[in-house]
């Protein structure tokens, strides 16, 4: 059987736009990625305030934003968790990847796409040296942003090589080193990051209707999300 190379994509997906299709098109593409899984995320522990609209409106817009691509899917991998108290418990993507390497196939190679801006808290994340060996690093960079700075953003106890440039400097591959002595493939994708704000999307509908994919924009528009009127 031959081996499958699977990207996990969370997010708020508050909503998808063009710019989150844009990025994964472009990774699939340069690393010859077979599917890259978009899942939204119940409750994010560093956005204590949440998503703006419910879990299942961001899981139906997802499923309309990649309709037309057939690499593309929604996982439901990191659904809300009840915490067995009437509330919910925070999702941490180490507990994600875990759940979605135990349903894969034993031979699959799995990934986690991230933008720069969440590649920046990493050290944040819950059991964050371990994020880079559950599934292989691919970070899209903004224009002109190498992320320089890249020792100061890796987990603590996790080092990097000198850089390859690959496919005429469009990919970067590190490799990644712990104490233990484990190693993984890093990959940082320059110029793929397109400047679109979900934020902006949320609060200047009228004009950001053409950030979004229609089906999209006609799905909020029909439920009135983000003030959006019908």
């Amino acid at each position: 059987m031959a081996v499958q190379r699977v990207a996990f994509y969370g997010g708020s997906f508050d909503p998808p736009h063009l710019g989150h299709l844009a990025v994964a098109r472009a990774a699939r593409d340069l690393l010859a990625l077979d599917r890259i899984l978009f899942a939204p995320v119940g409750a994010q522990p560093l956005k204590p305030i949440g998503a703006t609209v419910s879990f299942d409106d961001r899981v139906a817009m997802t499923r309309l934003a990649v309709a037309e691509e057939p690499s593309f899917q929604v996982s439901l991998i990191d659904a809300p968790l009840p915490d067995g108290h009437g509330g919910w418990r925070a999702n941490y993507t180490i507990d994600a990847l875990s759940r979605l390497r135990s349903e894969l196939p034993r031979n699959s190679e799995l990934f986690q796409f991230m933008g720069a801006d969440s590649f920046r808290s990493l050290r944040l994340w819950q059991q964050a040296a371990e994020i880079p060996f559950a599934a292989q690093l691919i970070v899209a960079s903004r224009p002109g942003e190498q992320l320089d700075d890249l020792a100061a953003l890796l987990p603590d106890g996790i080092v990097h090589s000198v850089p390859v440039d690959l496919l005429a400097g469009a990919v970067r591959r590190f490799t990644l080193s712990d104490r233990s002595g484990r190693t993984v493939p890093f990959f940082l994708l320059l110029g793929l990051h397109v400047e679109i704000s979900a934020t902006a999307i949320r609060s200047e509908w009228e004009t950001a209707r053409k950030l979004l994919p229609a089906a999209v924009a006609d799905y909020i528009q029909a439920r009135g999300l983000y003030g959006a009127t019908a």
